[in-house]
């Protein structure tokens, strides 16, 4: 038994296009990819842009306990411009879902290692710019499940 609470979470890839989700199994084990949001650039300042409906949709119809969301650290370890916008993204999730907490983790290379995957088993082009969004989701996901995993 592992230290971690049973429950489905939600793993999240914040892009500047798209937001790729995965999702766990309840007992933590296994990340799988879900689907693929539209990031709505186009919500006024004071409404709720669409894609974090959507993800509040999923965190319902999911019964998620915990999301859990990629920071995209530079090599180096430092949080740059698109590591604080991420940041700014997770909190504002955090407002839209609460009491559903919002969890940060280093992604150092999630992208990278999804594309490298996916080219492994012959989806590239278009079939892979479809899907990579996702299968960075469960890159940062099972990563973060495996170190839960790994501290108990």
């Amino acid at each position: 038994m592992t230290g971690l609470s049973r429950g489905v979470r939600l793993g999240v890839d914040v892009g500047q296009v798209r937001i790729g989700v995965a999702r766990s199994d309840p007992h933590g084990v296994l990340a799988t990819p879900l689907l693929t949001v539209a990031r709505d650039r186009t919500a006024a300042p004071e409404a709720t842009p669409t894609d974090l409906v959507e993800l509040a949709a999923l965190v319902v119809e999911h019964e998620a306990v915990e999301v859990v969301v990629g920071l995209p650290v530079d090599l180096a370890g430092r949080h740059g411009p698109a590591a604080m916008q991420v940041k700014a993204y997770a909190d504002r999730l955090a407002g839209v879902i609460a009491p559903v907490p919002v969890t940060l983790t280093d992604e150092r290379m999630s992208t990278v290692v999804a594309s490298r995957r996916l080219a492994e088993r012959g989806v590239r082009g278009k079939r892979q710019r479809a899907v990579v969004d996702q299968a960075a989701a469960v890159e940062i996901l099972q990563s973060w499940l495996d170190a839960q995993r790994r501290r108990t």
